[in-house]
């Protein structure tokens, strides 16, 4: 066998099912050992499509995701997408050819040290320079990529080497797993912060996606239940408990000071369970530095002066909360977070019933979720409607709304939905996107198509960058540079052979949305938006709740 071979040898070995990518020239021999593996190759349209894709991959399943590419543009086309897994703690495997290494040493057409350029934003980026180290390089890759926190992990392939036999019987054979030894919190940690929440009067659970990653949400859940915390989430912690829990004070994370900021700002003791500061600096929550806080995480905390915890419980997050839960009992009730919490409820049901046109982002997300099934599955872009979805739009399980809030990476939504259909072809996907993202990897509804993946894309259409324009007239009073024309998304639906509707009434939508689900091709609705909305949010959060919290402080 040559080292190709042995390299999707050691990915069947990983548990791989799919590969994305497109086809080089100097990944002939990949290619061929694909064809005659277990392995299904995905051919996108563009490597970003292809990252993205494996990074959703890897976030709904906790195993790496693989992507593929050629060297050079091929390999550059990747970046984005790989940065994007890394950031966010998705396990994605990213390979990429490259030339021969007779060619390395001089200047060479197509030549770039993908090494390099892949070193600062993977765990591990390593080139097989010997074909007897393919199976090495391989479990490498994998144990980084999936171990706490999981990222990204890059192996470049030369394509001589790809090419050459690998006669060493050890070398040929894929490396053994080993289960990961969880490590459990000492007692002295768990005590510690036992007392500290034992005597917090107006104690909060700040979830984040690390509690997601290690399937921490049903205890979460049943600890909020018997400890009577209530429990904020982060963006890519949403659904971490029910939505339609009393103890659930939904997301965290616009820009703006909202009801959650409000809760954290009350409690005297923040508990951070699964919380990654990449996913909402704790300089919002935390402006003055002086909260007290319990970390509760697989990992410590990351070194940031606004964010120094009183006491770390370093391990198994499940465990560490079993534990707790049985020092932590018999608290009275949170009236305190209930109060808030019926006011979030009053204040997010007001447009429940509103059919002006075109229609608010807030009654098309309500809308929304009336169609979707609770374990359905949405995809959000980056952009204004990012920050509807983290507010409006509420989960019953995690992994039910996948947001970028690491990277927060434009253009995921269209190739990140096609992932998750292919992982779950009987629950209904649905990707969200504004005008802007949805223009940056659209190309990839052809590759839906092509291999029978029939989610539905929803456009917010305002042709604009709209958070930017929502930022600049924040700031500015005004808008600049920020405007687009977009093509008939009806039209362009049917020039990809898929079904093509646009919102003419606000009545509309949830029919729409179901007839879209009974296809058998990949939809498009278009649906034009009144992000006047935005602003009128930023009014309302700066001057009407301030004086609706007065009376909770």
């Amino acid at each position: 066998m040559n080292a190709a071979e042995i390299l999707i040898r050691c990915l069947e070995n990983e548990g791989v099912q799919y590969i994305f990518g497109i086809p080089g020239e100097e990944t002939l021999e990949i290619m061929e050992a694909i064809k005659n593996s277990s392995i299904q190759f995905i051919t996108v349209r563009h490597e970003q499509g292809a990252a993205f894709m494996a990074d959703v991959c890897g976030r709904l399943t906790g195993k790496a995701g693989v992507c593929l590419s050629t060297l050079g543009p091929g390999a550059t086309n990747l970046v984005t997408g790989v940065a994007d897994a890394n950031s966010d703690g998705a396990p994605l495997v990213a390979i990429t050819g490259q030339v021969g290494t007779e060619r390395m040493h001089l200047t060479s057409h197509q030549y770039l040290d993908l090494v390099n350029m892949f070193t600062p934003i993977t765990k591990k980026s390593k080139q097989i320079v010997r074909p007897d180290t393919v199976n090495e390089i391989v479990r490498i890759a994998f144990k980084y990529a999936e171990a706490e926190k999981p990222g990204a992990c890059h192996i470049d392939l030369p394509c001589n080497i790809a090419a050459q036999e690998v006669s060493n019987e050890i070398a040929q054979i894929p490396l053994k797993h080993h289960r990961e030894n969880r490590r459990i919190a000492s007692n002295e940690a768990i005590l510690k912060a036992a007392e500290l929440i034992r005597s917090a009067e107006r104690p909060v659970i700040l979830a984040g996606h690390s509690a997601v990653r290690n399937q921490a949400s049903k205890t979460l859940a049943k600890f909020a239940e018997k400890t009577k915390i209530p429990v904020i989430s982060t963006m890519m912690a949403k659904g971490i408990i029910p939505c339609n829990s009393s103890y659930s004070l939904w997301c965290i994370g616009i820009p703006q000071k909202d009801y959650p900021n409000y809760a954290i700002e009350k409690a005297d003791l923040v508990i951070a369970v699964g919380y990654d500061i990449v996913e909402y600096a704790p300089v919002k929550w935390n402006p003055n530095g002086d909260k007290r806080i319990v970390h509760i995480d697989e990992t410590p905390n990351h070194v940031n002066k606004f964010y120094q915890p009183e006491e770390e419980v370093i391990g198994h997050i499940t465990e560490s909360l079993l534990a707790l839960e049985k020092l932590c009992k018999n608290r009275e009730e949170p009236e305190w977070a209930f109060d808030i919490r019926q006011k979030m409820v009053n204040d997010q049901s007001m447009f429940d019933d509103c059919d002006s046109f075109p229609p608010k982002p807030q009654k098309v997300l309500h809308d929304i979720r009336r169609v979707m099934g609770e374990e359905d599955i949405l995809i959000s872009d980056v952009g204004a409607h990012k920050m509807w979805i983290a507010r409006e739009y509420h989960c019953y399980y995690p992994n039910t709304c996948i947001i970028s809030n690491g990277f927060a990476t434009m253009g995921i939504a269209v190739p990140g939905a096609l992932a998750a259909k292919l992982l779950n072809p009987n629950k209904k996907v649905l990707a969200v996107s504004g005008d802007g993202g949805f223009m940056m990897n659209s190309q990839e509804l052809e590759t839906a198509r092509r291999y029978h993946l029939p989610f539905v894309t929803l456009i917010f259409t305002d042709a604009n960058y709209g958070l930017i324009k929502w930022k600049q007239e924040e700031r500015y009073g005004e808008s600049y540079a920020i405007g687009f024309s977009n093509p008939d998304f009806v039209k362009y639906a049917e020039s990809l052979y898929l079904k093509g509707y646009r919102i003419e009434k606000t009545a509309d939508i949830i029919p729409t949305l179901e007839e879209a689900f009974r296809q058998d091709v990949p939809c498009i609705i278009e649906c034009p938006i009144d992000y006047a909305a935005n602003m009128e949010l930023s009014a309302h959060l700066k001057n009407d709740l301030p004086k609706e919290m007065a009376d909770e402080f």
